[in-house]
């Protein structure tokens, strides 16, 4: 049941985006109560129908999907009608898609003047880059994400996650939410411009500006600390040491001091100190902790307090005693399917969450010649 409390209850929102922002978004709001109808092309559906059962499902859950032809005019006035009751649509579509469809946001007011379009591109509706092509990593590389020194020995590689896609789909889901409110209070919709490469760039806009200080010289930024890293084991494995404050300096020479006398030079006893002798800070740190395998470290430092963390396998992590504890994932019937729970704990509750997968355009399919 949807808790009484809930701002989102009632609220329908109508998703024709696909792949990750658009679909995570309506997939947020819909874990906070709203009703998300998504809108599918027939016959194709989303792309991420064509990677897989999981990863549909992973964004797509308790959903109801309608395959509406848009190009049509009887799939435009399927669509249009869905917009009459409707709070909000998200659209993903290169910028001028919906208005060469007729869908713009002028055409979905005149329908329901409350009417929110949230459109999310890469670049925005505007600017120079505004119709070209991206994903992930070309909005990293563009918004300055390598350009940051952090390491000693410092590399490019590519992110684990898709970081721009999640940091877009979090804004617009919260942009979304007020825009939602804001209608319902004055009876006025908006067009919500949400720009992949904006977001990622209102993270890494501070630290790429502070490093245009340290571009011929990136060893000296203190964005480089060299007892906050990652480091290999002995076993092939890694390590995360997060010592920021000395008070975490002391506890691990403490610790280790016995064995490894290096840590009690006098030079590395203070932040400053560590900060001018980088290169032999982390080299000391490196060649300790190849002595002993990750589990032994894992062992040593169980006890005390130190910010060690072990790199996680993918099966460690689902194991792991606090990962199962906050009960933030389980499987879905899908094979190799999961649901996360919502990331936020509410005290009242938050509605229970519809596992179903929708087939495409079980709600309905309209189709029809072009034009």
């Amino acid at each position: 049941m949807k808790p009484e409390w809930s701002c989102l209850k009632d609220v329908k929102i109508i998703d024709v985006s696909q792949l990750l922002p658009g679909p995570h978004a309506t997939a947020l709001l819909l874990q906070l109560g709203a009703e998300v109808v998504k809108v599918e092309q027939p016959g194709v559906g989303d792309t991420s129908r064509q990677l897989g059962p999981a990863v549909f499902a992973q964004f797509n859950r308790g959903k109801r999907s309608c395959a509406f032809d848009l190009k049509s005019k009887e799939g435009r006035a399927a669509f249009l009608d869905l917009v009459r009751d409707a709070d909000a649509v998200v659209e993903g579509f290169r910028p001028g898609v919906m208005h060469r469809l007729g869908l713009g946001f002028d055409a979905l007011a005149e329908i329901n003047p409350a009417i929110v379009l949230c459109s999310i591109s890469g670049f925005g509706q505007t600017g120079p880059y505004a119709d070209h092509a991206g994903h992930d990593l070309n909005y990293l590389a563009l918004a300055g994400y390598w350009s940051v020194p952090v390491q000693v020995e410092d590399k490019v590689s590519r992110p684990r996650a898709r970081i721009s896609d999640y940091a877009a789909s979090g804004y617009a889901a919260l942009a979304l939410a007020v825009a939602v409110m804001s209608a319902r209070q004055n009876g006025r919709g908006q067009h919500l411009d949400v720009s992949i490469h904006d977001a990622i760039l209102s993270w890494t806009a501070h630290g790429a500006w502070a490093a245009r200080d340290f571009a011929e010289r990136p060893l000296a930024s203190p964005t480089v600390m060299p007892e906050n890293d990652i480091f290999e084991t002995r076993d092939g494995r890694h390590l995360a040491m997060g010592i920021l404050e000395t008070k975490f300096w002391v506890n691990l020479c403490e610790a280790l001091g016995a064995d490894f006398p290096g840590l009690r030079d006098g030079r590395f006893s203070s932040r400053p100190g560590r900060q001018q002798h980088k290169p032999e800070v982390h080299g000391l740190l490196a060649g300790i902790f190849l002595t002993r395998t990750l589990a032994e470290w894992s062992e040593v430092f169980a006890p005390l307090d130190i910010p060690f963390s072990p790199s996680l396998s993918a099966r460690e992590l689902f194991a792991d005693p606090h990962v199962l504890a906050r009960s933030m994932i389980r499987p879905l019937p899908e094979e190799g399917a999961i649901a996360l729970g919502f990331p936020v704990r509410f005290s009242l509750g938050l509605p229970q969450s519809d596992d179903g997968v929708p087939a495409l355009g079980e709600y309905g399919t309209v189709s029809g010649e072009a034009g």
